[in-house]
């Protein structure tokens, strides 16, 4: 005979799953930080400041310089530096003040992000909110936030000696490793355990397809960093022919070949532009892939918003272009390429995880 249980008020329920809605809106929250940055890097470089600050100190650089005797010493240290003597020889303290502001906002940035990021981080695998089971992924975006910091110093470094402005080799290397720690938030935030129960992955061409769109869409930011390192968007301002050629005869005038890929502004330039229709050609062509087939609203609209932010980030890319890269639209472009980005990422988790996209930003909504 089954024997009825009882309420017993004297046993206790068992402990509810820590919310992880903070946790969400945290990632998303240091995820806007780093898009933010990215802006704030983006007018640092169009307005000749990322070398007013010529040492790394990543303590005691916390704090600019506080008197007259401490701004003329910065100055100093600076007119050392070729891009003072090739460049602006004569530049005013005033002058200075200016670009130093931009560069000392964009390292201050940095080290509120590590912070913003740390602290947290520790409260909530204290509390528990983060599982022992998940901290080697959250320290391993902490390790690259640091190596982030890092590159960034070997950036600045390439031209304070033999060159006018950063290698662009390695500021292309520096944004895009931004790009990575910015998409790496995202998606985590988006794929939190208890974020939604996800269901069973699409097919595997599917999310072949959407892997290989997010992975160019880091390519296409890599190209576009050379662009920016060259100053390459100043030459060529035409389209959607380059000249009067599509593809410039100068295409690989440099020796070694190589060479042309990383300086030669006429190549870096095209293969951007190219690298620009094949993203749209790829996010168009899963879109149509994704309808067809009748798959979730999740995944259809994911796949929609990755075609039109591709659609409107070559739109904004031909204005800059054809207006010979205006400061507000420059930025601007840059911004769009990580709105990009957040596309491609949330189209992956609905690929990958189908399920967990809408379940982790409404669980994150609920919590505004």
């Amino acid at each position: 005979m089954a024997t009825r249980l009882s309420a017993d008020p004297t046993v206790s329920a068992p402990p509810r799953p820590k919310s992880r809605a903070k946790v969400r809106l945290w990632l998303f929250a240091v995820a806007g930080l780093v898009w933010l940055m990215v802006l704030v890097g983006g007018v640092t470089r169009l307005t000749g400041s990322g070398l007013s600050i010529t040492e790394w100190a990543p303590i005691l650089g916390a704090l600019p310089p506080l008197n007259d005797a401490d701004w003329a010493a910065a100055f100093a240290k600076y007119r050392e530096i070729p891009q003072y003597r090739l460049m602006n020889a004569g530049m005013t303290l005033a002058d200075f003040r200016f670009i130093y502001g931009w560069e000392w906002t964009h390292r201050l940035l940095g080290r509120l992000i590590g912070v913003a990021y740390a602290v947290p981080m520790v409260v909530f695998l204290a509390t528990g909110a983060i599982r022992r089971a998940e901290l080697p992924r959250f320290l391993a975006l902490l390790v690259l936030g640091g190596l982030q910091g890092v590159i960034g110093w070997w950036m600045v470094a390439s031209g304070l000696v033999d060159r006018v402005s950063v290698a662009p080799l390695r500021l292309a290397v520096h944004l895009t490793l931004a790009a990575m720690i910015f998409a790496a938030l995202l998606w985590t935030a988006l794929t939190l355990a208890e974020a939604g129960r996800p269901s069973r992955p699409m097919s595997r061409r599917r999310r072949l397809a959407a892997a290989v769109v997010l992975a160019w869409v880091f390519v296409q930011i890599f190209l576009g960093a050379l662009v920016a390192g060259n100053d390459a968007g100043l030459v060529y301002n035409t389209w959607p022919m380059m000249g009067e050629h599509f593809v410039p005869p100068e295409l690989m005038a440099y020796d070694p070949w190589w060479v042309n890929l990383f300086e030669n502004h006429a190549t870096v330039q095209f293969l951007h532009r190219m690298g620009a229709y094949l993203l749209f050609a790829l996010a168009l062509a899963q879109f149509v892939s994704i309808v067809v087939s009748g798959r979730t609203a999740t995944a259809r609209v994911s796949a929609f918003a990755l075609g039109f932010m591709a659609a409107f980030q070559i739109l904004v890319g031909i204005a800059t272009l054809l207006l010979q890269v205006p400061l507000s639209l420059a930025i601007v472009h840059q911004g769009v390429a990580m709105l990009v980005l957040v596309a491609a990422v949330t189209h992956a988790v609905s690929v990958f995880s189908p399920g967990r996209v809408v379940a982790g930003l409404s669980h994150a909504a609920d919590r505004l």
